[in-house]
């Protein structure tokens, strides 16, 4: 389909306000498993999906979703590797990745879905938006899917990253992405080179930084590709795009405050309602997740059902992943910022089992041993002080008043 460029319609059945990577999703998944559902996708910018790369571990979502992500996927690998000072290790875990040009076709493709991009919401109502143009649209299920809002319940760290897509003079011979390439000056906190080979000539580079502050450097930032680069001997011809981010890594969590203001509006869904991998940030298994509850278990379809669903399985998932948030804590608190590689190199000795259950939140209780057993990465002491979650939210409190 084409994008409507037309007055948007008065009423609909399903109003998801955002045009990212939850609304896209919800969306193909109402499509599929909902056909006839009247969807209207309201967002502000000049196109949905933006300007990224989404990617995922293949175990971290099922079969049957990654049939219906096909479409919007761009680029598939049958491994990864992994690079610290010590070793290199090249795991056999599949990775995946979509960008915003293939999301973007397979979401105009869908049926019963009206896009409005360059259409800024002014408000959000359970039964309705109100457009900053003065227009009302009605719909019993309204989703805010806006992106990420901080709040004073999340105490986080930050992956903040810059991205440059280049097309190279010659081969660059990279067969498999490089998820970590720690061998690099450790600046801002945890540092390191992330690489996908998109074609054998064309590579996205990104500096990418575990740090305490969002802030990033878009200078600092290139100057640390460019010095990757020259040292791999790679050569620009062309550099395509750039794209920028930082993702919340979150260190501690009070899940009930985090949703007490947030359960009579509009439903929420993606970062908006907290919902990404603790560790990395990463928005993309969650998101398929709650398409799923979405489409498959909320009948009717309504602002109550789904905002209900979304909270029972955000607050199933807060507390599911305290362990994650520990490690978190440990790395961001414990460890000095210049020898945070240091968790980073121990945990990839691991098994790849235990590393791909790791990226899907699926952590076994022995797999949460193995992680803690032996000697630790970071000072006893001041891993013994990060123990307290509720400590890390009170003097997060104390700062932000």
């Amino acid at each position: 389909m084409e994008v409507d460029q037309g007055k948007p319609p008065a009423k609909a059945d399903v109003i998801l306000a955002g045009g990212g990577l939850a609304s896209c999703l919800i969306a193909l998944w109402l499509a599929a498993y909902r056909p006839g559902v009247r969807v209207v996708m309201l967002e502000a910018g000049d196109r949905i999906c933006g300007n990224h790369t989404w990617s995922f571990h293949r175990p971290d979502v099922s079969p049957e979703d990654y049939r219906l992500l096909e479409p919007a996927i761009a680029h598939v690998w049958p491994g990864q590797k992994v690079v610290f000072p010590r070793y290199e290790r090249e795991l056999s875990t599949g990775y995946v990745s979509m960008t915003s040009d293939a999301l973007r076709q397979a979401v105009y493709a869908a049926g019963d879905i009206a896009i409005h991009e360059g259409t800024p919401v002014d408000r959000l109502d359970p039964e309705a938006a109100v457009l900053e143009t003065g227009e009302t649209i009605s719909a019993p299920c309204v989703i805010d899917a806006r992106g990420f809002s901080p709040h004073a319940a999340l105490k986080l760290g930050y992956q903040k990253f810059l991205g440059q897509e280049w097309e190279l003079t010659a081969p660059h011979g990279e067969r498999v992405p490089t998820i970590m390439d720690a061998r690099v000056p450790q600046l801002d906190g945890y540092r390191f080179i992330y690489v996908l080979p998109l074609s054998p000539t064309r590579l996205l580079i990104e500096d990418t930084r575990y740090s305490d502050a969002g802030s990033v450097d878009d200078d600092a930032f290139r100057d640390g590709i460019a010095a990757y680069a020259a040292q791999k001997g790679w050569a620009a011809r062309e550099i395509v795009r750039e794209e920028r981010g930082v993702l919340p890594i979150t260190l501690a969590e009070d899940g009930e405050r985090f949703w007490a203001d947030r359960l009579s509006g509009p439903a929420l869904a993606g970062l908006r309602a907290g919902l990404f991998q603790p560790s990395t940030g990463y928005s993309l298994p969650d998101a398929v997740r709650v398409a799923n509850i979405i489409a498959k278990g909320c009948d009717p379809l309504t602002s109550e059902t789904v905002l209900s669903a979304v909270y029972a399985h955000a607050r199933k998932r807060e507390r599911d992943q305290a362990f994650y948030r520990l490690l978190n804590r440990m790395l961001f608190q414990a460890a000095k910022p210049e020898e945070r590689y240091l968790v980073l190199q121990r945990f990839y000795s691991l098994s790849q089992g235990l590393i791909e259950r790791f990226y899907a939140c699926e952590l076994t209780m022995a797999d949460k041993l193995r992680i803690l057993s032996g000697r630790p990465p970071v000072p006893l002491r001041k891993a013994i002080s990060c123990v307290s979650e509720a400590r890390a939210l009170a003097e997060h409190s104390s700062n932000t008043c």
